[in-house]
Parts: C-alpha cells; structure tokens; sequence
C-alpha cells in the first residue's frame, strides 16, 4: 500500500521539535489533495524524514491523534482520519508551520485581486510602497459551510509571481515560501475580538454584529522586509482563540 508522503520542513532549535513536526504534517494532511493515501509511513520513517528522535515523532502523531486528524491501530499503522478538513482553534507558537497549518486545508474562493493603493492601516508596514495587490478569498468546510474570509496585501512584485490556483488550495504564506522562495524570517500576529460588519456577515453568512475573530499576520523576509500582511476574519461560532506557553528552565 502507498503511504503519504509529508512534505519537508527546516526545523527551528528554539522551539520544541514535536511542535514543529506536528504542525508540518497537520499541514500537509490538511492540504492533501483529494486521492492521496491514507496511510501514513512508519514512526521510524517519519523520524528519518524529519530528522527527529522516534520519541519525538511518536509525541508529535499522539498530539494530531488527539485533535482527531489521524487514528494508529496496533499492527496496522497510522492513518489520516478521512474527514480531517474541519475548522480548529486558532493558536500560535512562533513558527512559521503552525502558520500555514492553522491555515491550510479548506478550499478557498477567490473573491478579487488586483492592484491598490496602500490602505491606510498597514502603510507603516510599507512605507516605501504606493501600491500594493490584494487578495480576497473566503473558506468554507467540507459541509460549503463560509468559515473565514481573508484580505491579503502583497508586494507587486512578488504578485506578479503567483498562481491564483495555488491560492485556492494554499495559504499565502505556503505559496510565498515554497512556491516562490521567499526566506521568510518571522510573522508577528494579532488575534481580537470584534463584532461582525455588513460585508463579513454577508460573506460568513452571520448575523451583523455577531462576534468574530479578527486576525492580523505580518510576514517579513530574512531581510526584515514586510512582504504580505493578511487580515483574516473568523467566525466565532466555529473558531477559538488559544496560545501554547512553554516552559523554560
């Protein structure tokens, strides 16, 4: 039986490696495509994939077990579990993979894109840009259910380079990594509450001023440009809010 095939991922020693590992394959199996198998490879051919201890490995599938993405059956193996496409909390640990995982698997719509001028809000994040392309683009579940909507900013001449299929399947920070290798260095986040106005109560099909969550990424390249700052709103009947702390000693 052919089994899944993960992709890779630069591991950062300043978090923990379970984390990591974790986080990259709940991204690829969110993102798989539809006839991918099921099966996953051995705890000891993931840790050889990943570069990871089989310690490390086996955290890392207990913690997707149980988010309810994959099962492990005594003398079997591990599979994906089928309908693992559904929303999750929104949590954040510093690494650019929980960013593409948090994001990945629910097709998306592309509402509009085109060239604009710099908004107001973000300009201190390009001060030497005029014009900036944005990226509209809703999710919805398995079910068609709308889950979330996104508005991203992108440098024109990076937008000059994207595919608008791979934005359909991908977030944007996976189509800017691994697409068009941009080296990106670190993404600051802001996560608020808010309440739902006229266009995102149409889009996520909410009654207006019903709660959302109001996400802010900013992405930097390894030169500590901003190269894409993305607002995305949330649902909040579907989505949470949570933040891993970890200890230090």
């Amino acid at each position: 039986m052919t089994s899944f095939a993960p992709d890779s991922i630069t591991l950062n020693r300043k978090l923990p490696l379970w984390y990591q590992v974790s986080q990259s394959l709940r991204a690829s199996i969110l993102g798989r495509s539809a006839d991918a198998p099921l099966r996953l490879p051995t705890e000891d051919d993931l840790a050889a994939h990943y570069g990871v201890s089989v310690l490390t490995m086996r955290q890392a599938l207990k913690s997707l077990e149980e988010e309810g993405l994959i099962s492990r059956h005594r003398r079997r193996g591990t599979f994906i579990e089928p309908g693992a496409r559904r929303g999750a909390p929104v949590r954040l640990l510093g690494s650019v993979d929980a960013i593409v995982a948090q994001q990945s698997g629910m097709r998306a719509t592309i509402l509009g894109h085109g060239a604009v001028p710099v908004p107001a809000e973000i300009s201190e994040h390009f001060p030497d840009a005029t014009e900036l392309v944005s990226y509209r683009r809703l999710r919805r579940d398995d079910s068609g259910e709308p889950t979330n909507w996104a508005d991203n900013h992108v440098l024109p001449e990076l937008a000059a380079r994207i595919d608008l299929a791979d934005l359909e399947h991908w977030p944007m920070t996976k189509v800017l990594r691994d697409r068009l290798g941009v080296r990106i260095s670190r993404i600051t986040d802001t996560v608020e509450a808010r309440l739902a106005d006229p266009e995102t109560a149409r889009l996520l099909d909410v009654p207006l001023c019903s709660p959302i969550l109001h996400y802010t990424g900013i992405t930097y390249d390894d030169e500590g440009r901003t190269v894409d700052v993305v607002r995305i709103h949330y649902r909040g009947d579907r989505f949470s809010f949570s933040v891993t702390m970890e200890a230090r000693y």
